[in-house]
């Protein structure tokens, strides 16, 4: 077996014992990032080749001497490009970030070194992160890694392409409006949006208001999801708000079951989400797979105004995107004719924002937030598509129609990813299925209670052993 065939967790047994070297792990995966990057486009920047092979020559000598990094060691990593590695430029994907040098790492980058982890490069994303349709004018676009005439999603499309192309053998990504969830669910590999404050974002220009995106881990089996949050994850006194108490492992057993689980399947809230054909089945089907394990599955309504949700969340992303966009405008030279027209409408959008207007979106959200207690007193999961449409053309730059209906914001065809950011909760993008045409990867998305990562994982555990021949399918 090549060892880019290996998961995460396989590798680091293997390099821990010694039954291959991490020179070995990095020449093959560099041999297979040579062969196939330059189609897929998931890498960007990728370093120099005799340096990467240098410290897994470290690598070696260290577990020579006994020594081990953890987890990670050895093992090569890519940092999506939203996230600070010293050493790589954090573009943003934009032209006008491309020189920007960190002096530090992110924290959860510093965790996974820490680790042990070899950072080869960055993975590519949409511009500013905005859309879930990895394209941008410094790197180009990245395809699906079943299908290369569709676009992978994003924003953490670079990273899930990686995944499933094995050019990377775990990743890490982030989310905000899907953007971990989206491009799992598009490229059959897994996405986990950890609980607002799980993994504590650091260096941030404020560490009370801007919650709603949070980084968080990829894989292509749970358990690898699990091990690289258990490494990211963990309370640090720079962000206040990151969660103080909680598992610090959280990898579920090997036989975990979903015996007794009782789940909410939320579908298209009514009819309020436009669906192409095809995906609630897709869906169902993988409920079917959970129902035949012992969980018990029920139709379940929101409860909720959709309709305040959306306005009140458009106020907050405003809010939290306009400053980023901004300030990335206020370098010298930078041109509004620089930024992709759904940047700058952000933006101006957020200019126009008042105190009253944000404080009555909080409002909102909070009501929705104590909702949704009320619906964990008798579920224990919810379930929702991860997607509302099928992967799109690569020369598209978003649906502009879903089911007859016209979309009126650039990112309204990913509402339905916005219940689990805007409450805070965990949520997890698992393998479905795929279109009747073969190629298209389906995810169904599934939310746990408030810091309930550990259940939910648990709950992902016994999905994934209900369906391994899913799992093991490949591009």
């Amino acid at each position: 077996m090549d060892l880019t065939d290996l998961d995460a967790h396989a590798l680091s047994t293997a390099i821990h014992a010694r039954q291959v070297s991490c020179r070995e792990v990095m020449q093959a995966y560099l041999a297979r990032i040579h062969a196939i990057n330059p189609h897929a486009n998931a890498i960007v920047n990728l370093a120099a080749e005799d340096d990467l092979l240098r410290q897994a020559d470290e690598r070696d000598a260290m577990l020579a001497r006994g020594q081990s990094m953890g987890w990670l060691h050895g093992i090569p990593q890519a940092i999506k490009d939203t996230g600070q590695a010293t050493g790589f430029p954090t573009t943003f994907g934009s032209p006008l970030l491309q020189h920007a040098l960190p002096a530090v790492d992110s924290l959860y980058v510093a965790r996974m070194k820490a680790a042990g982890c070899i950072v080869i490069g960055k993975t590519n994303m949409p511009e500013f992160g905005l859309g879930s349709h990895t394209y941008n004018p410094l790197f180009g676009a990245t395809p699906n890694a079943w299908d290369e005439a569709v676009t992978c999603g994003g924003s953490s499309g670079g990273a899930a392409v990686a995944l499933a192309l094995r050019l990377l053998p775990v990743a890490d990504g982030s989310d905000f409006m899907g953007s971990l969830r989206n491009p799992a669910g598009w490229n059959h590999v897994i996405g986990l949006r950890p609980s607002q404050g799980r993994v504590p974002g650091w260096p941030k220009a404020d560490h009370f208001v801007s919650q709603l995106a949070t980084d968080g881990p990829m894989g292509r089996t749970v358990r690898d999801v699990a091990q690289l949050l258990s490494i990211q994850a963990g309370h640090d006194a720079r962000v206040p708000l990151s969660i103080a108490e909680g598992p610090r492992d959280f990898v579920p057993p090997a036989d975990a079951d979903v015996r007794g689980l009782r789940i909410g399947w939320l579908g298209d809230l009514g009819g309020h989400l436009p669906m192409e054909d095809g995906i609630l089945s897709v869906c169902e089907q993988a409920l079917q797979r959970l129902q035949g394990g012992g969980a018990v599955v029920e139709p379940t309504a929101l409860g909720f105004d959709a309709d305040a949700l959306w306005q009140a969340w458009l106020r907050w992303r405003r809010a939290l995107v306009a400053p980023g966009v901004a300030a990335a405008l206020a370098t010298p030279g930078a041109r509004r004719d620089q930024v992709k027209p759904e940047a700058l409408w952000e933006m101006d959008q957020g200019e126009g924002l008042g105190n009253q207007d944000f404080m009555q979106a909080a409002a909102v959200r909070s009501a929705f937030y104590q909702h949704l207690l009320g619906i964990f007193q008798r579920l224990d999961l919810l379930a929702l598509p991860v997607a509302q449409t099928w992967p799109f053309a690569i020369g598209e730059t978003w649906p502009r129609r879903i089911a007859g209906r016209a979309m009126d914001t650039y990112h309204r065809w990913m509402e339905v990813t916005l219940y689990a950011t805007f409450a805070g909760l965990p949520a997890i993008s698992l393998p479905a299925g795929f279109h009747a045409n073969g190629r298209w990867p389906c995810g169904i998305q599934l939310i746990g209670r408030p810091q309930g990562d550990a259940a939910l994982l648990h709950a992902a555990q016994g999905y994934q052993n209900l369906a391994g021949e899913l799992f093991a399918q490949r591009p």
